[in-house]
């Protein structure tokens, strides 16, 4: 029988844990959420003649015997010769505070104080959780989209005859760095089209952003050189048997020369390789 695949999510409150979970569903897991960890023994077991081949469950702090129980049946588990993975979802206390502004639900450690003591009360509590997991993803600077992508590709780690999957992504270097970069370029060398007033309000995807960036002679060196490098290296990590490569691309607010920029490479790797996507992660921001 094939090795069965049992994904463990868990993590802080508010962190992205149903997201990840509908990843999962996409890609056919078979999801249960707040499943009792003291039940998850006898889950397994009584899963067997379901022919689930690929099982995700997310246990966290709802549940009020996790923290005292999880520990002894991760253990027991691994005794019994089960193979699983414990992905721990968390993000920053800024980045957790807005998102239960926005979304205006309580969190389960906030009853008689303060929505940021019950996010510290957590963090601290499912520190020895997080130094077991199998992969810590901080969600700070995903979008749903963005973290439904790398949930699958963690997950699936998928190899297509070998063949590099490439992802683009333009950024703004003034809301940060993406974590999941693998090489980082940064043109804030070039013109900003910020500055001209017929073309502050419009983003890279418009032909006038796309017509003042390109004009530019270091533009067309610049792209000379990297897409020459890319040509160079990709085989390489192909060779090495590297099955993602993120670029992404930078200026100062994600708008303009990187969209510009990482559109351009996009259309020249496209010819290139079997599997590539673009995102404009701060197109909406600045």
């Amino acid at each position: 029988m094939e090795q069965q695949k049992i994904i463990i999510i868990t993590g802080l409150s508010g962190s992205g844990k149903s997201t990840a979970v509908k990843a999962l569903e996409d890609i056919g897991f078979f999801c249960v959420d707040n499943l009792p960890v003291v039940l998850l023994p006898k889950f397994l077991e009584l899963r067997q003649p379901w022919e689930i081949s690929k099982l995700s469950l997310v246990m966290d702090i709802r549940e009020r015997g996790f923290l005292a129980s999880y520990a002894d049946v991760l253990d027991t588990l691994r005794g019994k010769g089960y193979q699983f993975e414990v992905l721990f979802f968390e993000a920053s206390e800024e980045v957790l505070l807005r998102r239960y502004s926005q979304t205006r639900r309580h969190h389960p450690l906030s009853g008689g104080k303060s929505l940021l003591a019950g996010i510290r009360a957590e963090r601290e509590q499912l520190e020895g959780l997080r130094a077991i997991a199998d992969k810590v993803i901080d969600t700070s600077h995903y979008n749903v989209h963005e973290l439904k992508t790398i949930v699958s590709r963690h997950v699936v780690k998928v190899t297509h005859a070998g063949k590099v999957e490439v992802h683009i992504l333009s950024f703004g270097f003034k809301y940060g760095i993406p974590h999941e970069a693998d090489m980082v370029v940064d043109v804030r060398f070039l013109p900003n089209p910020h500055f001209v007033p017929e073309l502050k309000d419009l983003d890279g995807t418009a032909p006038q952003v796309r017509a003042f960036v390109g004009k530019c002679d270091e533009t067309d060196i610049f792209l000379g050189k990297f897409l020459d490098l890319l040509g160079f290296l990709i085989p390489l990590y192909e060779r090495e048997g590297k099955s993602y490569l993120t670029i992404a691309v930078g200026c100062t607010g994600g708008r303009h020369r990187s969209i510009v920029v990482a559109h351009e490479i996009f259309r020249y790797l496209e010819k290139k390789v079997d599997r590539i996507s673009l995102t404009h992660r701060d197109i909406e921001l600045s």
